[in-house]
């Protein structure tokens, strides 16, 4: 499509509506001809809404102006959208630590980021689709970057927003350090594949794409157009001197170990222990609080401005098109020899 074709709608984040750059890269991409539409977001619930009334413009392309939470917002509104009529989505990273943007490698400063918006192509990629319950609620929900459960999804929620304006992504590093002094576990069951497992867990990620908090990488390996989730099981150490083994298996990410496990699923039910709070998680930055949830990939639900070079897309014909998508048979031998760990037969897998 030739972007005389395009007509592009950006919903920016209220607070950075007054941006200089960002007000100066909109004059300058108007005045050479691109069709741009502009909302400034007032309230909770607004990008998502004008994403989704975004089809009334004829937009072919919503752009997310803000940070990792504006981008889950938009991508909430555009999964409203039947997919035939369905924008693609582009981004202008504009928050504390743009985790997602930071991991396709797009252009931090606004007007580099409109021009790559507009001069690539856009790729086919996964979302992810969350299922919960909590505090006699239901929710159904999307996200393409990253949920976390348990302490990473403290950290994030706990951060004061000042601290991450002052110190950008190192702001969830120092809350990460405060708190691990004094953490808690999350007890409970988790499902998938033909696998379950129960324990006491400091954190649960589940990578669509690989890094959250402020640049911690928990999903390493991930690819946003595989089919499947990288998820990170991180279980509960018993004393100081266990620190040293879980420090090493955070930085192999090994797919069985003592206390870290990482392994590409299709789907996860996380069920909490019902004598316990409700599970804090984050999606995509967005904190919420769940007793129980489960997360499954929704394949190639949406096409994305981004490299189409870029280390997260895996380039391959047989993933281009979702009706009949079969993940590669050879995936998880692929983990396996990336972390040096053979694939559990089924007496090893637990029951």
């Amino acid at each position: 499509m030739s972007d005389i074709n395009r007509r592009y709608v950006l919903v920016v984040n209220g607070k950075s509506a007054g941006d200089p750059a960002l007000r100066a890269a909109v004059a300058k991409k108007r005045r050479a001809g691109m069709t741009l539409i502009v909302y400034a977001t007032w309230e909770a619930g607004d990008a998502a809404l004008f994403a989704e009334m975004s089809v009334d413009h004829g937009a072919t392309h919503v752009i997310a102006g803000g940070g990792d939470g504006t981008v889950n917002e938009v991508v909430n509104g555009l999964m409203r959208v039947p997919r035939e009529k369905r924008p693609a989505l582009g981004i202008v990273p504009l928050g504390s630590a743009n985790d997602f943007a930071r991991s396709l490698g797009l252009p931090l400063e606004p007007y580099a980021a409109l021009q790559a918006i507009c001069r690539w192509d856009t790729q086919p990629v996964d979302v992810v689709r969350i299922s919960a319950t909590g505090r006699g609620k239901g929710v159904d929900e999307y996200y393409l970057n990253m949920a976390t459960g348990g302490f990473g999804a403290e950290v994030t929620s706990s951060t004061p927003k000042f601290l991450k304006r002052l110190l950008g992504g190192a702001a969830y590093s120092l809350m990460g350090a405060l708190k691990t002094w004094r953490h808690r576990s999350y007890e409970g069951t988790l499902n998938w594949d033909d696998c379950e497992e129960k324990a006491a867990f400091l954190l649960v990620a589940l990578g669509n794409a690989r890094q959250s908090g402020g640049g911690q990488v928990l999903a390493p390996r991930a690819k946003i157009n595989d089919g499947y989730l990288d998820m990170l099981l991180v279980k509960d150490f018993g004393s100081v001197r266990d620190l040293p083994q879980l420090i090493t298996e955070l930085r192999q990410f090994p797919a069985r170990g003592r206390f870290v496990r990482y392994l590409p699923v299709s789907r996860l039910a996380v069920s909490t222990d019902p004598s316990h709070p409700p599970w804090p998680l984050t999606l995509d930055g967005e904190a919420h609080r769940f007793d129980a949830f489960s997360a499954e990939v929704v394949p190639l639900a949406l096409r994305l401005a981004m490299p189409a070079n870029s280390s997260l897309l895996i380039h391959d014909d047989e993933l281009m098109h979702h009706d009949d998508f079969q993940p590669p048979s050879d995936t998880r031998s692929g983990y396996a020899e990336a972390t040096g760990d053979t694939p559990a037969t089924e007496a090893e897998k637990p029951h």
